[in-house]
């Protein structure tokens, strides 16, 4: 590993791979008296200190000179503790202020000052700290892999005030909340933000070329900075939560306790642990009916997975929501059930025990990050109604899951990387591994960008045995300019498969994939942006190497000067298609007929207090009658800077579509032909007593009925469907409420109270026939399971705490 990393920092010396941009620079002063953070910028440490001024524009323009009316001027500071930073943010019409409330890491409709710091100047890696005009705070990290990460957070103070002038920030951020060397001397990469949102305008301290490379990459400097000690970054959230579950006439009571760790252990690397966590205040999934052959995908709403994760989701290997999921022999209670049994408790998750996080870089650019977690051994229990003895059947043992990534960052805008995941279990049990090398190379002029992987996998499995697979991805992309291009090919073989611990919806696959797209970067007549991209594939199945299908796609996306957005696209696969996944079994495929779809959408103003979002598309597989629509619409109301209401329709409508339906005992597979509807309302708002208590409510209900036709089909060999005598009821009423309402308040920076009320619904039977009002009544008839859930969290610093002491 050392030895590539080496050949490929020279390879890119030889080549110049270094970028020389121009760098404004601030001078760090350092303080003996800290300034009241109160957002009233008249302390003494603030006057007669260096100023950042003269911003350009980052949007809709490029470069271009911020207005006299609207200057920006920025002050910076230091002491043992913090960076201390002043934000002069004048406007010559405070009442056009735009500060809607929201709740933390939530920009809303509202003017916003921000500050990113990169301690390792690496490019790649910056951490942004954002206030915005209603004081709400914003803190992220930044990957040149990932993106932003908004679930990051960390304690950290600010304040803001008005005056005729403008408004004005004043911030104090904690040496413990930021990660550098110990080196005496040092300078840092920085940039300052200011977003305008009346004018919909953003502009920043240091220029940055939006057409090549990424915006962390033309950080400015900040110099001066000398005898910083490194604080000990160590802190505790002891974390008390009380269910109360109601439910088909029973009722329990639960208190947990937990605990959160975060410690320091070093200048660069940070652990992170969760000890006995409770995630039941965690959002609820949107569920669905799945009809398809790929498993649904939710997203992570856990916190300690989603803070922290971006070295993590290096190669894709790693899903967090495998861990703590469906018990892996969860079936075998109910395929060893005996006539006279009846299962007694069978749970549906295996229970986290507990799991810690190391992650950091050095100076140097080198990554790495660990993850290693323990579920508890989870057991269905069986009761013989004869007998009334009990018997227990282990389901999931106790569990491992580990990942480890290490990732070498050069010449600012490239990296290697090598990633593992594995899960283990007893020898009775599955276990799994996998592996990926990955590369990522840019040129000088961040013009050209050059990715690359190499993947394996490895399944123990008690029946099927070791399984070893493998996958590879080669992309090149053109990244300078208006007009871009990427080629890119995919490739896996048939027994590659990463699910213990990553997700993949299906493998054996062949692919090649082509892009064209032009966009603007500085505001025409009429548009502030738009974008115009064609892309296309050719898939073919990798064993045996046979041709699948391809498809074509034309987008278009665009943004008024008066902020008006709208596009579409249109998509279409050509000729016949062979589909190896709906049939279910891998061997047998599925000859499909040409299709086309489009759809177009707009959205309004949203400085406006009423906004709309709305879509329409259509489907059409030619030669058959199969064809399918959809709408949705999305009305967005705020009310005043507290109160914010959204509802959300979502309506699709297919005809005619023929699908998998079973596989019958002599291997015969059965397609359907069947009518589908899915109509799902959501309702949201907030209100917000301040910047560090809310309200807020979300709401939804999915209405999916799925009715078949009479007409069944055997799927033959050559892919074709012949008429088959086969008979039964396969049609589906599917039925998925849910009903939030949670308060928040932030009784002091890190500390909070969150009081949770939830309900839900979930119906799932073969009434698909019945109307939307029939079909509500229906659903009401079935057990209403409400929970009240009360989570106490307190923030305790180490450093703090021997001050008490």
């Amino acid at each position: 590993m050392k030895k590539l990393v080496l050949t490929l920092c020279l390879l890119s010396t030889l080549l110049g791979f270094t970028q020389e941009i121009k760098r404004k620079t601030l001078v760090a002063t350092r303080i003996s008296k800290p300034p009241k953070i109160d957002g009233h910028l008249n302390d003494e440490a603030w006057k007669n200190l260096p100023i950042a001024k003269n911003f350009v524009m980052l949007e809709p323009g490029s470069g271009d000179k911020e207005l006299d009316t609207q200057k920006t001027e920025v002050k910076l500071a230091y002491d043992n503790e913090a960076i201390y930073v002043a934000g002069y943010l004048f406007d010559s019409k405070p009442e056009t202020i735009m500060k809607q409330f929201s709740d933390r890491d939530n920009f809303a409709q509202s003017d916003i000052f921000g500050f990113t710091i990169n301690p390792l100047k690496d490019g790649q890696n910056d951490t942004e700290f954002f206030v915005t005009a209603s004081g709400t705070q914003i803190d992220a990290k930044i990957s040149a892999a990932n993106g932003e990460d908004l679930s990051w957070s960390d304690v950290w103070f600010s304040a803001i005030s008005f005056d005729d002038k403008g408004w004005y920030v004043e911030m104090k951020i904690p040496f413990s909340a930021l990660r550098f060397s110990d080196e005496k001397d040092q300078s840092w990469h920085i940039n300052f933000y200011r977003s305008i949102q009346s004018s919909r305008e953003e502009y920043i301290w240091s220029f940055v070329d939006k057409t090549k490379g990424n915006l962390y990459q033309y950080s400015g400097i900040l110099s001066n900075l000398s005898n910083i000690k490194t604080p000990i970054r160590l802190n505790f959230l002891p974390i008390s939560t009380t269910n109360v579950t109601k439910f088909e006439g029973k009722t329990l009571m639960k208190t947990q306790l937990g605990l959160d760790v975060k410690y320091g252990l070093s200048d660069n690397f940070t652990l992170d642990a969760t000890i006995n966590p409770d995630f039941s205040q965690a959002g609820f999934d949107n569920l669905v009916l799945n009809l398809g052959p790929f498993e649904t995908q939710f997203e992570e709403q856990r916190q300690f997975f989603l803070e922290g994760a971006d070295l993590l989701n290096k190669g894709n290997l790693f899903f967090s929501r495998r861990i703590g999921k469906t018990p892996v022999n969860y079936g075998d209670a109910y395929s060893n059930l005996a006539s006279n049994e009846s299962i007694i408790s069978n749970p549906d998750i295996a229970k986290l025990i507990t799991a810690i996080k190391v992650s950091g870089r050095t100076k140097k650019g080198l990554g790495i990050a660990v993850l290693d977690a323990i579920t508890a051994k989870t057991e269905a229990v069986i009761k013989n109604n004869d007998t009334q003895n009990i018997r227990k059947v282990v389901t999931e043992p106790l569990a491992n899951y580990n990942v480890l990534v290490i990732d070498q960052e050069f010449n600012k805008n490239s990296s290697v990387s090598f990633v593992n995941t594995n899960v283990s279990r007893s020898k009775d049990f599955r276990t799994a591994n996998s592996s990926a090398l990955l590369l990522n190379l840019s040129d000088k002029a961040n013009a050209n960008n050059y990715r690359g992987s190499i993947k394996v996998s490895q399944v123990n499995d008690p029946i099927e045995g070791k399984i070893s697979g493998y996958a590879t991805d080669l992309s090149y992309n053109k990244t300078k300019g208006n007009l871009r291009f990427s080629l890119s090919h995919s490739l896996a073989d048939d027994k590659y498969n990463i699910n213990d611990l990553g997700f993949q919806q299906s493998n054996n696959f062949n692919e090649f994939y082509a892009n064209v797209s032009y966009r603007i970067f500085k505001p025409t007549k009429r548009f502030n942006s738009y974008r115009i991209n064609f892309n296309a594939g050719m898939f073919r199945r990798f064993k045996p190497s046979v041709y699948t299908g391809n498809f074509v796609n034309i987008n278009f996306f665009a943004t008024t000067l008066k902020q008006f957005t709208f596009g579409g696209n249109i998509n279409g696969g050509f000729g016949k298609q062979k589909d190896f996944n709906e049939p279910r079994n891998n061997v047998n495929f599925y000859i499909e007929n040409p299709r086309m779809n489009f759809n177009v959408f707009i959205s309004s103003d949203y400085r406006k207090k009423f906004a709309l979002n709305a879509n329409m598309g259509y489907f059409k597989r030619f030669n058959e009658k199969e064809n399918s629509c959809w709408f949705s619409l999305t009305p967005i109301y705020r009310a005043n800077d507290k109160l914010f209401l959204s509802y959300s329709l979502n309506f699709e409508n297919n005809f005619s579509g023929k699908g998998y339906v079973t596989t019958l005992e002599d291997n015969s597979i059965i397609f359907g032909v069947r009518n589908n509807k899915s109509i799902v309302n959501s309702l949201s708002g907030k209100y917000s007593f301040s910047d560090v208590a809310s309200l807020t409510m979300a709401f939804r209900y999915n209405w999916t009925p799925v009715t078949y036709k009479n007409n069944y089909f055997k799927l033959e060999d050559s892919g074709l469907l012949s008429p088959s005598s086969y008979t039964s009821n396969n049609n589906v009423n599917f039925n998925s409420w849910n009903l939030d309402l949670r308060y928040i308040w932030q009784f002091s920076r890190g500390s909070e109270l969150v009081v949770l009320y939830r309900n839900s619904i979930f119906n799932s039977d073969d009434q698909s026939h019945l109307s939307f009002s029939n079909n509500l009544n229906n659903l009401f008839k079935q057990p209403l399971q409400q929970n009240l859930s009360i989570k106490w969290v307190y923030y305790l610093d180490y450093n703090k705490i021997k001050t008490w002491l």
